[in-house]
């Protein structure tokens, strides 16, 4: 090594360390920290989650037994649009990792050309021409290999590739993540179109009777048993049923076709069955521990890999600071008479580095590094708050199931007592011993808490699918069904 190419490499070794040293100072008080993945030991509901989290290991179709609703889920993780768009952004990320990596490895490309130059003849060029009986204007040819090379010492192309595939795995984990939603989207949706049928039908039913208490009314009334005022109060009470069946008639429309939406086509009906609606037994959900929210939950891992994502784009950003490395290279034929082109006098090659190193206005770097970090700190907090988020999701709904659960148990009981008052109340009015307005209070009682426990049924379900979401379950695939159980 001579002696001023032992002094430049020291200068570009001095250089790079002060770089280094200089970086850290660009930050100020915006430094960057490792999250916080501590969370509590429990749920705060023992006697819920006693058990490991078997409900999120369990696919959906064998955690949902509804035929219909198994075949809209199917159909809907095939044909629906969000997914299919969530697909094509797997495509491009992972086109976007492709990309870099061909951006650190060397590149070759031929190159064919032919030209014309005339020089002045009153030109030093020219007159040596002249001299030498060279042609002017001379013609040139030329064809050959251009090779060049950024050999990337600094680790700049590569820390954006790494950046480049975690940020591809954690558009993986967002479709799985869109699943889960979709899966119990749809889900809660049947449940809501069923719990619909059941109180049209309750309202139906219902309103069949008033009319019979009606026809009493009237019998009492001609007999001068009674007033046009009972008459008309179930008259009144009869008009008002029949109009809430339009009303749950149209909700019935919006979620049928809130449900087509999510299945990718167009307004028609939807198979269901209420048959065992009210009669089946809520699926039991054991959570495990709060630490397999870390692993089970696809939103909190797409968190994780876009932190890592952005460490990585801290990293390259921070090797711009550094050295580059650029290497070209050449070989191939020129010359002026193509009739010589492939002759051994014609052979030209040429070979250059160069090592660059950022010294004045590198303002751009500055802020492009500082960015880089601001959202490296920003990822950090986007990942915490996925795991606040996730266990939150399983808390509130752990505490729905029982409170549904007990709701549920009393309503059953009150619609007993209240069918039972109904009875009670037609012998007594029918005997005079009470009178309409008792009768018209007690079919209006027992009414609304039908239909409440339809509605209490319903929430009961869809806590349930809601656990199951929270707890990450949803996007998984068995084996058999084919493809990758993290992908599919």
């Amino acid at each position: 090594m001579t002696r001023w190419s032992h002094i430049v490499a020291v200068a570009v070794a001095a250089l790079a360390l002060s770089l280094s040293a200089g970086c850290s100072s660009l930050l100020g008080s915006n430094q960057p920290r490792d999250p916080s993945t501590e969370v509590p030991d429990d749920f705060g509901q023992p006697a819920v989650q006693a058990g490991p989290s078997v409900a999120v290991q369990r696919q959906w179709d064998a955690f949902f037994d509804d035929p219909n609703l198994r075949s809209l889920i199917a159909e809907a993780l095939e044909n629906n649009q969000a997914l299919n768009i969530q697909v094509q952004e797997i495509i491009v990320a992972q086109n976007a990792m492709a990309g870099i990596r061909g951006e650190y490895l060397p590149s070759l490309d031929a190159a064919a050309g032919a030209g014309v130059e005339r020089v002045g003849g009153f030109t030093s060029q020219g007159v040596s021409d002249a001299a030498n009986g060279v042609p002017n204007p001379l013609p040139s040819f030329g064809f050959g290999l251009v090779a060049s090379w950024e050999t990337d010492i600094a680790s700049h192309f590569r820390n954006a590739r790494k950046a480049a595939g975690y940020r591809y795995e954690a558009t993986i984990q967002e479709l799985n993540f869109l699943k889960t939603e979709i899966v119990a989207e749809i889900a809660r949706s049947y449940y809501d179109l069923c719990a619909l049928d059941l109180q049209i039908e309750i309202l139906q039913r219902n309103i069949e009777f008033q009319k019979s208490a009606l026809e009493i009314v009237k019998l009492k009334k001609a007999a001068a048993r009674g007033t046009e005022l009972g008459v008309q109060r179930f008259q009144a009470e009869v008009l008002k049923n029949q109009g809430r069946v339009f009303d749950l008639d149209q909700q019935r429309i919006i979620v049928e076709n809130r449900i087509n939406f999510l299945v990718g086509r167009f307004p028609q009906p939807v198979q269901r069955s209420t048959a065992t609606f009210m009669s089946a037994q809520p699926e039991v959900v054991t959570v495990g521990l709060p630490a397999d929210l870390l692993d089970n939950r696809p939103d909190v891992k797409a968190a994780e890999l876009r932190l890592e994502a952005a460490k990585f784009d801290t990293k390259s950003a921070k090797a711009r600071f550094y050295p580059s490395l650029r290497i070209d290279a050449g070989v191939g034929f020129q010359s002026f008479s193509a009739a010589h082109l492939l002759s051994p006098e014609s052979l030209v090659m040429n070979v250059a580095g160069g090592l660059v190193a950022p010294l004045l206005n590198r303002t751009a770097i500055k802020a492009e590094y500082r960015s880089a970090n601001a959202e490296q700190i920003q990822a950090v907090f986007e990942y915490e708050r996925a795991i606040l988020q996730a266990y939150t999701d399983v808390y509130n709904q752990l505490l729905a199931i029982s409170n549904y659960r007990q709701r549920f148990e009393q309503l059953t009981q009150q619609v007993t007592t209240l069918r039972e008052a109904i009875e009670v109340s037609k012998a007594l009015y029918q005997s005079a011993q009470a009178d309409y307005f008792e009768v018209l209070m007690t079919i209006r009682d027992s009414l609304e808490a039908e239909i409440e426990l339809v509605e209490a049924r319903k929430v009961q379900l869809q806590a349930i699918v809601a656990v199951y979401q929270a707890l990450g379950g949803g996007w998984r695939v068995s084996a058999a069904a084919g493809g990758d159980a993290g992908t599919s």
